[in-house]
């Protein structure tokens, strides 16, 4: 059994066996903290009163079930109960159901990770088949791997994962994001197959100071949507390309309701964005954001091209300023654990007062925002809901996997 996270309520002996104890609130720097909601960001919509949600059940708690990663990343649950969790430095850990994490997975393709760099090995999801397949798909930072292809990039791997869960077999590289350069910065890169069963990959703009992420020959600052093998599907807007004008997507989730793709991405120093990302939709990097220039100092009067994506841009569904929070890791909670919760939308941040951001939406519009956990100020890189209907987040500065219940 993993030891305390200091300051958090003792680890239940397995993930599944969730203990319904209240999290005191306000009881240190690790206990429980919800704050008011926010007035920021937004976009259009109906201004009318949403319909009453569920009487909320206790109040949510964080517990600590797993101790000892190094620097997690991505995290995907196996229809066992068990979790696949990605580490920067190149290793991928199962999870059992047990809170034991395994040896570093065999055969997990080489990254590019210096110390403090953005790269690494980053998200992994399961194939839509994996019960009859056994596919899972890794996003990383490639090294150079000369010849035709030199220089850093971000790539999605293929493999099939033994049924022992140690060791990957018939990893093929199904897709490279061109052009690459050398450098550390904004590989993105997250994972998450639509409805459809294609893969969407989030790119970062790799920090080039051009417009690039605004036009179609290269893959920099974009959502492409690939299918299994890295092909196109068909209907993309351009080639692979399904959306233009990012900066770093950290998250993606697909709408429970609608099927479209929502993402969260990093903007320069304030104007951290969510999306909803359409076909083709234009979301204005580096033209336009809600967060300024690197020289200047954030307000509202230093927005990059006056600080509206409107009428040429699509807008952000939810913006941050004047402060950056990071935005990373989300998801859409659709369990039974917390029904006054359904349909919400939460995000982890790594930022300043990072914690775990709550958003409620109506429609496509989201009309809160609640800030969970913030007491505990850690870098919440990822956020999934279990099979068991609970929330779990990855802490990537101490190294944990936590669980909301209650």
């Amino acid at each position: 059994m993993p030891p305390d996270l200091p300051g958090l309520p003792a680890p239940a002996p397995a993930l599944e066996n969730a203990q319904r104890r209240h999290l005191l609130l306000r009881a240190g720097r690790y206990a429980t903290a919800v704050a008011t909601l926010s007035a920021c960001g937004g976009g259009g919509g109906d201004a009318g009163s949403p319909s009453p949600p569920p009487p909320p059940g206790p109040p949510p708690r964080i517990t600590s079930v797993v101790t000892g990663l190094d620097k997690p990343w991505g995290l995907a649950f196996l229809p066992d109960g068990s979790a696949l969790v990605t580490e920067k430095p190149g290793r991928l850990r199962r999870v059992g159901t047990d809170g034991t994490i395994s040896a570093a997975i065999a055969g997990v393709p080489a990254v590019y990770y210096a110390g403090n760099t953005q790269g690494g090995l980053l998200d992994v999801v399961i194939d839509p088949n994996f019960a009859s397949n056994r596919r899972i798909y890794l996003s990383y930072a490639e090294p150079d791997q000369g010849g035709a292809i030199t220089g850093i990039g971000t790539a999605v791997a293929r493999a099939v994962l033994s049924h022992d869960h140690m060791s990957l077999s018939l990893v093929t590289v199904i897709y490279r994001q061109m052009p690459r350069f050398n450098g550390d910065g904004h590989f993105g890169s997250r994972l998450v197959f639509g409805r459809d069963g294609h893969l969407f990959v989030t790119l970062g703009d790799r920090q080039v100071q051009n417009n690039a992420p605004q036009t179609t020959d290269n893959h920099l600052g974009k959502v492409v949507r690939i299918d299994t093998n890295g092909n196109n599907p068909g209907n993309n807007f351009s080639g692979l390309i399904w959306s233009v004008g990012h900066r770093n997507p950290q998250g993606a989730a697909i709408h429970p309701d609608t099927g479209e793709l929502w993402i969260s991405e990093h903007g320069p120093l304030g104007g951290d964005e969510i999306n909803r990302v359409l076909r083709g939709g234009n979301y204005g990097w580096p033209r336009v954001s809600y967060g300024c220039p690197y020289d200047q100092t954030p307000g509202n009067a230093c927005r990059i091209g006056g600080g509206t994506h409107a009428p040429s841009f699509a807008e952000p569904a939810w913006y941050w300023v004047p402060i950056s929070c990071a935005p990373a890791g989300m998801c859409f909670y659709t369990g039974e654990r917390f029904p006054e919760w359904r349909g919400n939308l939460f995000v982890g941040t790594m930022a300043d007062q990072r914690c775990l951001r709550r958003l409620t939406l109506r429609g496509n519009t989201i009309i809160a925002e609640e800030q969970l956990f913030r007491s505990l100020d850690v870098r919440m890189r990822d956020v999934e809901q279990g099979p068991d209907g609970w929330l779990y987040v990855l802490d990537e500065s101490r190294g944990h996997l936590l669980r909301i219940d209650r």
